[in-house]
């Protein structure tokens, strides 16, 4: 300890000059912009500069990477995403592989935040319950989000391909094997299966964090007045962990249109475009294919940026509508 105590009294004793020059010149009440500088700095650097990178590739075109030998195109890029024929049918569209790729993300999105969040709830109101061994079944739902997602992809991977685990029991069983990746419907089940496998244990912990929160004076309260589980939850439970729920929404719906992972691994956005999602559209158009369009992939970029800015605000916008909604008196 003294050793430590040492440590920290020359640390103090070093920098006290600086402190002292920048008290002098920015003042005491600015003197807080000295300690977050080097944070700014790394943010400005790694964060806001690569933003507008991307900014400047979405409004130039070619092949180069260099910005400064891209020449300016303006919003070709953009109408290029978006021009179409008919929107109700994808062949019309210039870039009907972006639409397939949002087409695939919203129902990836609609069906895997739904499974998830009605999943992650059951799940707490299980694991909030007195059970058997409730400390050891939290840790085998919450385990699977320590895992990369690349190693999840890959168990699953081994599990599910042609020659796996689950074509090897069919065989053993006298049944015909499936091709569980390479059939368009099997392989869109999975990803969402193996997703909502990875992530759900997450958003139970963040349902059970809000049960726990929950006084159980009124549970006791509603049990002395005979109220059946289902009153109970209707009445106590669901309205009490509403903000607990939108933040699992968002925070799900926003990694759901996120997703690249697990699907890039596990299927490779195959059989055809049937597991391609709007990420993976980007990482092809800008890196993977033989010709790198930059601007193309920048555009999309920015027009998920814009969704997901989207999805932010409406978080911000429930929770507060939620928390104004508990703070007013009942009559």
């Amino acid at each position: 300890m003294r050793a430590l105590a040492w440590l920290a009294s020359l640390f103090f004793d070093l920098f006290e000059p600086v402190f002292r020059l920048g008290q002098r010149w920015l003042g005491l009440s600015r003197l807080g912009w000295l300690f977050v500088a080097p944070n700014l700095l790394v943010f400005g650097l790694f964060t806001f500069l690569p933003i507008l990178i991307n900014g400047v590739y979405a409004v130039t075109g070619g092949v180069n990477l260099q910005p400064l030998q891209r020449p300016w195109t303006g919003g070709e890029n953009f109408q290029i995403l978006f021009e179409c024929g008919n929107y109700l049918d994808l062949s019309t569209c210039r870039k009907d592989v972006f639409w397939r790729a949002i087409g695939n993300t919203l129902k990836f999105s609609l069906l895997q935040v739904v499974l998830m969040v009605l999943l992650s709830l059951a799940t707490a109101l299980v694991l909030n319950r007195k059970i058997i061994g409730r400390g050891f079944w939290r840790g085998v739902f919450f385990y699977p989000v320590l895992l990369s997602p690349v190693v999840v992809a890959l168990i699953w991977k081994w599990l599910l391909q042609s020659q796996g685990v689950f074509n090897a029991v069919l065989v053993s069983a006298g049944m015909s094997p499936v091709g569980w990746l390479t059939e368009a419907g099997w392989a869109f089940f999975w990803t969402v299966f193996v997703s909502i496998w990875a992530h759900m244990g997450f958003y139970t912990l963040i349902l059970l964090a809000g049960l726990q929160a929950i006084p159980r004076d009124l549970y006791e309260a509603a049990e002395m007045d005979r109220a059946s589980p289902w009153r109970v939850l209707t009445r106590i439970t669901l309205p009490l962990l509403t903000p607990n729920l939108i933040v699992v929404l968002v925070l799900a719906a926003i990694r759901a249109v996120q997703v690249f992972d697990e699907v890039f691994v596990l299927t490779g956005g195959g059989p055809g475009s049937a597991t391609t999602f709007i990420v993976q559209f980007i990482y092809q158009t800008g890196f993977a294919e033989q010709i790198h369009l930059y601007g193309l992939a920048a555009a999309a970029s920015l027009a998920l940026a814009a969704f997901l800015m989207l999805l932010t605000l409406a978080q911000l916008r429930l929770t507060r509508a939620a928390e104004a909604g508990r703070k007013e008196p009942r009559a």
